[in-house]
């Protein structure tokens, strides 16, 4: 009579007999009973609570070649077979009916009678250990996968800008990626930035990112492995929370906690980038929508047209649109008047804050205090049940971004500002040409510059463009800007008042 065998390990199994002993196992168990071993099935690092594994579907599709002709299915024990209780009856039941083959293993007798209830009940008794088994298997995994989160190891596979490596003791541990961190550091600057999330993608895959699909960047910007943090989820006595790592942040907490508010509250905008359309992305129609822009074909050229999708019919002019931005741009640009009363007012605003960094220091010291009492307060009224999950969860990630905050304001005051002051000094005399810089940058840097600037957006109606508010070093223009009809502020800086400002007439206002 034939027969075949199967013999199985999983990755972390806890069995102790190796393959070559389950098939020493089964060869004997049919030498001695007469049986024709025609095939030989090996799973190696396979599941046992699905049957959905390579050799096994195999085994199936030779059964079902050779019905009729194969008798027995010989395992070493029934938890090689599986350790899921009602998927392994399932499938003894299945074989029995469909190819008259009977699952037997090396403790069995060839005259086994699967129907008899003895039999049934010894068998449903062995895999109902192996469930349990595979249940405690799972159990102690999980216990020791969270109590090496709990101690700041990561032990999953690294994820972009990391890889998985073994300390001194051999425990696993992320080691930062040089080149990749520095793509991860650059997608969460550019995030933050305000550059569109299509538009990061592309940057990132031209820098060396090769993950494709529309939520990489949104994945990436909500892993809180880059800050140097692990979430640990809520178990039935703990909340979830989040706590230090052990291996080197590539990211600062305040930059991970500032993007997580800002994928809360975004709204997607797909722009993709080009010197061709430098307002797309930045120009919003009268209705709000944002104003896209095309080629389009004239009668011996092409031409530039920016449009809005919900007012497909009206179409407004590229060409003329920039050149009114560029003269935008050249009202921004600063006097040398300005700039010397903008670089003194830094100097006075350099020596204040000195003299306040420490009391801000300490004021923020203070308030950082606070915000740990209050997430203390928070997983206590959690563990008593006073909260329910989702109250727990939006005031805890409140919480972390107002504490985030307080330490990159900690670490900042904490650090000699002189050096950052001497580097602005040398780049202000850039702000007297701000269309020689705005032209002498490629289409990334020109949308940052634009979003420095006008950080709320434009919008244009009737030939004009507004804005709700314009950074205030650049305000100085204003009213020749609005007399001009180029560009009307909403809400005018009043940094400027100390200082003349004249109109092209040299009349003081």
């Amino acid at each position: 009579m034939n027969a075949i065998g199967y013999t199985r390990l999983s990755a972390k199994d806890q069995s102790k007999y190796s393959l070559s002993d389950q098939e020493a196992s089964i060869r004997d168990y049919c030498s001695r009973n007469n049986l024709d071993l025609t095939a030989l099935f090996k799973d190696n690092g396979q599941c046992s609570d699905t049957f959905d594994r390579a050799d096994f579907m195999a085994l199936e599709a030779f059964i079902k070649k050779h019905k009729g002709n194969v008798r027995y299915l010989i395992v070493m024990a029934h938890d090689r077979f599986s350790r899921d209780i009602s998927e392994a009856l399932g499938k003894i039941k299945s074989f029995e009916q469909k190819y008259r083959l009977k699952v037997l293993s090396i403790d069995e007798p060839l005259d086994l009678d699967p129907d008899d209830p003895d039999v049934f009940i010894h068998r449903a008794f062995k895999y109902l250990m192996a469930n349990q088994e595979l249940l405690s298997i799972r159990k102690r995994t999980r216990r020791g996968i969270r109590n090496a989160l709990e101690s700041g190891r990561y032990v999953n596979m690294a994820p972009v800008g990391y890889k998985n490596e073994r300390d001194a003791e051999g425990k696993s541990i992320l080691v930062v990626v040089e080149e990749k961190a520095e793509i991860i550091q650059e997608i969460f600057r550019k995030y933050l930035k305000g550059m569109p999330i299509g538009q990061i993608h592309t940057e990132a895959k031209r820098d060396g990112l090769n993950r494709s699909g529309n939520s990489v960047i949104p994945r990436i910007l909500s892993t809180s492995l880059y800050a140097g943090l692990i979430k640990l989820p809520a178990s039935l006595k703990q909340p979830e929370r989040y706590v230090k790592a052990i291996h080197t942040p590539i990211i600062s907490e305040s930059d991970f906690w500032l993007a997580q508010q800002m994928l809360d509250n975004r709204i997607p905008l797909k722009t993709h980038l080009k010197s061709d359309f430098p307002l797309r992305g930045i120009l919003k129609c009268w209705c709000g929508h944002h104003m896209t822009a095309a080629w389009s074909k004239g009668k011996s050229k092409q031409y530039v047209y920016y449009f809005c999708k919900q007012h497909r019919a009206v179409n407004v002019s590229g060409a003329k649109l920039h050149k009114q931005f560029r003269e935008i741009l050249e009202h921004l640009s600063l006097t040398e008047e300005h700039l010397n009363y903008l670089t003194t007012e830094i100097n006075e605003h350099f020596k204040v804050a000195l003299e306040l960094q420490v009391k801000q220091l300490a004021l923020k010291s203070s308030q950082l205090k606070e915000v740990d009492n209050n997430i203390d307060r928070l997983e206590a009224k959690f563990m008593k049940e006073e909260i329910e999950s989702v109250t727990y969860k939006k005031w805890y990630k409140k919480y972390n971004i107002e504490r985030a905050e307080l330490t990159s304001a900690i670490i900042d005051l904490k650090q000699d500002n002189s050096s950052h002051w001497k580097e602005l000094r040398k780049k202000l005399p850039l702000l007297t040409n701000i269309p020689k810089v705005y032209e002498g940058i490629d289409a990334e840097q020109q949308f940052m510059l634009i979003k420095t600037v006008f950080d709320h957006g434009l919008v244009y109606l009737n030939g004009t463009v507004r804005t709700p508010k314009i950074n205030p070093v650049f305000s100085h223009n204003s009213l020749i800007l609005k007399e001009k009809g180029l560009l009307y502020i909403e809400q005018p800086s009043d940094i400027w008042e100390k200082t003349p400002t004249c109109s092209e007439v040299r009349d003081r206002t």
